[in-house]
């Protein structure tokens, strides 16, 4: 039965494990996204006030 149990709760640490780089995988990606996205629109902001100051 002890066994089974430390089974169990090495199984539980890897999935913690996993999940764990998922997350820190995901959060890296919205991240990246987010920064493209404000440089995209910063330069499109700068560009229409660039344009409106000619």
């Amino acid at each position: 039965m002890t066994d089974t149990s430390e089974a169990n709760k090495e199984r539980n640490r890897e999935i913690a494990r996993n999940e764990e780089a998922k997350q820190v995988t995901g959060s890296f990606r919205v991240s990246t996204w987010a920064v493209a996205v404000v440089v995209i629109i910063g330069g499109i902001l700068f560009t229409l006030g660039w344009l409106a100051a000619r």
